[in-house]
């Protein structure tokens, strides 16, 4: 089951494909979810292995402590799972349709954060896909976090978002026993 936002972001995605079945970078009106734009990112896509943030939300600059503008989506990522997520967005630019990504917030000293995020293929003038449309949707209130900046993003897993696809199953958090999530 995805977040409400994450479903809007994906059906404004889907309503705006055309017969090409991507849309075009220039089809997508930041104004029709301006409500989502702290959330939104917007990936381009130099060469495999290459995405620089163009536009980053203030929710996500916040969660970082950076401006990640021109920084590579794949660094903010543990080590481990770069090959994971540089896969699924070969994957969406291929298909093309959106993935979802449930991944976890580490950061120093706070248990681990749910987070949400879909990425979403656009097409470039050539036709090629040359960015991803992306939201961020946390699990939980960022003030767990305590104020600390993320130190690295965690998969847990990874979904296609086309309709029949299975979702990413729901996980329970629990401190000390208690359920908080």
């Amino acid at each position: 089951m995805v977040h409400s936002n994450t479903e809007r972001l994906t059906e404004y995605w889907r309503s705006r494909r055309g017969e090409a079945g991507l849309p075009a970078r220039a089809d997508i009106d930041p104004m029709a979810f301006h409500q989502l734009l702290p959330q939104t990112f917007i990936v381009g896509r130099t060469s495999q292995g290459q995405y620089p943030f163009r536009l980053v939300g203030g929710m996500i600059a916040d969660l970082c402590q950076s401006d990640l503008r021109g920084r590579c989506l794949l660094e903010l990522w543990r080590a481990g799972d770069r090959w994971q997520l540089k896969s699924a967005l070969e994957f969406a630019r291929r298909r093309p349709e959106p993935v979802i990504v449930n991944a976890d917030i580490l950061a120093d000293g706070v248990p681990p954060l749910g987070l949400e995020i879909l990425i979403a293929p656009l097409a470039g003038p050539s036709g090629e896909v040359d960015r991803f449309l992306g939201h961020m949707q946390p699990a939980a209130p960022l003030m767990r976090l305590l104020g600390r900046p993320a130190r690295a993003l965690a998969i847990a897993a990874i979904a296609r978002s086309d309709d029949g696809a299975e979702a990413p199953s729901l996980k329970l958090a629990a401190v000390d026993g208690r359920r908080i999530a």
